[in-house]
């Protein structure tokens, strides 16, 4: 039992360099790190650009897929997290252009548009208080959030809410840093100063156990086809 729980601790503290020449050099297993260590982050960006859980749940396992199958092309150097949400987005897109509503990345004339309510994801334990003010605040925060142009959105979500560097968002969407910079400032000066103080709740627009648990085995057991 000790020795099992010994290699899962190895497994998890290996590197995504070390990983990933591992996965290229046979051991394909070892990919279901790399999709569990990055499911939370795939979904939030994805959410930036559709709200249906079932066509995001849809684009991230083409993502993860696709990823796969182009591990041999991955730079070693660069971020696996970047180039995988680069992916994303790219499958994204392709979904809103098929449903006719297309956004350019680095246009800065797309068109309002006004999301609903956010059906928010898993939950941890809390009393029902603790809940019902946990998801009263999220909910608030969420909709303003959604109420934001697309492109202001997802850098607001890239940097606010995961965490991305000004550069890596600057990389993933193709965008100069000093124009990553203004759709940053322009989001958050179209947030109301009691939400924008929320935004550090790391759950907002969370990718709980469950879902997490199924698109990583459904991605797994694909590649193992």
């Amino acid at each position: 039992m000790e020795a099992l729980h010994n290699a899962t601790n190895t497994r998890i503290q290996l590197t995504e360099v070390e990983i990933i020449k591992r996965i290229l050099a046979g051991e394909k297993e070892l990919y279901e790190i790399l999709v569990r260590r990055h499911n939370q982050k795939l979904f939030r960006v994805i959410r930036g650009y559709l709200k249906d859980e079932a066509e995001i749940a849809d684009i991230m396992q083409n993502s993860y897929l696709k990823a796969f199958t182009k591990l041999y092309q991955f730079k070693l150097e660069a971020t696996f997290s970047t180039w995988l949400i680069r992916i994303g987005i790219n499958e994204a897109l392709a979904r809103l252009k098929e449903k006719g509503k297309v956004y350019h990345i680095n246009d800065f004339n797309e068109p309002f548009h006004k999301n609903s309510i956010l059906e928010l994801p898993d939950y941890k334990q809390l009393n029902p208080l603790q809940k019902m003010i946990h998801y009263e605040a999220k909910q608030l925060l969420e909709n303003a959030i959604d109420q934001l142009e697309t492109k202001y959105k997802v850098v607001y979500i890239m940097r606010e809410i995961e965490g991305l560097s000004l550069q890596e968002i600057a990389t993933v969407l193709d965008l100069t840093l000093a124009n990553v910079k203004v759709r940053l400032h322009r989001s958050k000066n179209m947030l109301k100063d009691k939400l924008f103080e929320l935004s550090s709740d790391t759950e907002i627009f969370e990718f709980g156990n469950n879902k997490c648990d199924r698109i990583t085995e459904f991605v797994m057991k694909t590649i193992s086809l």
